[in-house]
């Protein structure tokens, strides 16, 4: 794990010594928007034009930043569109690289390189920061349009639509505000929560997000028990924000993060919905249950200095959920 600084590698976990104890997340710094011509967006600059084939993912299947992305192209339909490749998923001292021997490491087909740090170097030789995923490329430009999961998500939501057709509107205008309300209580409570509680390194520090992590679950099992998705019967961006933590709760959460207080099974209403986004169709082949567990227990040796990987739990995501039941009523 560790970071670029003016193009140089450096290879240095969270400093929590300055915070309290405390996990503190870095802003993402590459903030550009594909449009359908090429407009700017909301931040950055324009010239990135929604064309079929233009543009290359790389991922994680272990991250559930990246996972989002993942899932908005199979809704979207983009598969035929955007490229992927999927970087090994133990990160170490030299943080995510393109080893290929681990089943689904994909290795950079697009650039051949060895390491995620230097696609970031190839679009900014003198690039500062974490090297992270999702990094969405540009193979016209040669470079980075984005590093933003939540944004490059609302790209894929309407950007290529004049390609793909009509495959739905997950950031509906009319629900817009609520939507980004919910989001900012998941992302502090519970997508962001779990790290803040699993990197702590003092005692109240962590009470204090693990308290949060289960007071934001037992909000959303009371909202969730009267509606079927989180904006009523209609799923949205902000579902497929909570999701990707809700997969990795039980099998990594839940120990390797101490968010131990209940698993998610404890809840009923999240058990369902979360089988429920898991059957959508395209959504279970973007989750790697190998690639999670891995990744958690064998790159964090701060937490796990044995790297033993845990052989559970057994979870039946394919149960029936009962959640169109719901809906009906």
């Amino acid at each position: 794990m560790g970071l670029l600084r003016d193009g140089e590698w450096v290879d240095r976990w969270y400093d929590t010594d300055s915070t309290g104890g405390a996990f503190e997340r870095q802003p993402t710094t590459w903030r550009n928007w594909v449009t359908p011509d090429g407009a700017p967006g909301p931040s950055g600059e324009g010239g990135f034009a929604a064309e079929s084939g233009r543009y290359h993912l790389y991922v994680s299947l272990a991250c559930p930043w990246a996972h989002r992305t993942l899932i908005f192209r199979a809704l979207k339909g983009l598969a035929p569109h955007v490229s992927v490749d999927v970087v090994h998923p133990v990160m170490a001292e030299d943080g995510w690289t393109f080893a290929t021997d681990f089943p689904g490491a994909t290795g950079d087909r697009l650039g051949g390189r060895r390491f995620l740090r230097e696609v970031y170097l190839a679009a900014d030789p003198k690039a500062s920061g974490r090297v992270t995923v999702p990094v969405l490329w540009d193979r016209k430009r040669e470079t980075i349009v984005s590093n933003e999961s939540a944004e490059i998500i609302r790209m894929f939501n309407s950007a290529f639509d004049a390609i793909t057709g009509d495959r739905g509107d997950f950031w509906p205008e009319a629900l817009r505000a609520e939507i980004e309300a919910v989001n900012t209580r998941v992302y502090d409570g519970v997508n962001n929560g779990v790290y803040r509680a699993g990197f702590a390194t003092r005692q109240e520090a962590y009470e204090t997000a693990a308290r949060g992590v289960f007071e934001t679950l037992d909000w959303l099992e009371e909202r969730l028990g009267s509606r079927r998705y989180l904006m009523g019967d209609r799923l949205t961006e902000a579902d497929i924000r909570l999701v990707t933590t809700l997969f990795r709760f039980d099998p990594v959460y839940h120990g390797h993060f101490k968010c131990n207080r209940r698993q998610l099974r404890a809840y009923p209403a999240l058990w369902a919905y979360a089988r429920e986004l898991y059957q959508l169709p395209g959504v279970a082949e973007t989750v790697d249950f190998a690639h999670i567990t891995t990744h958690y227990y064998v790159s964090h040796k701060t937490i796990n200095p044995t790297g033993i990987v845990p052989i559970g739990p057994d979870l039946d995501w394919s149960a029936p959920h009962g959640r169109d039941r719901r809906a009906a009523a």
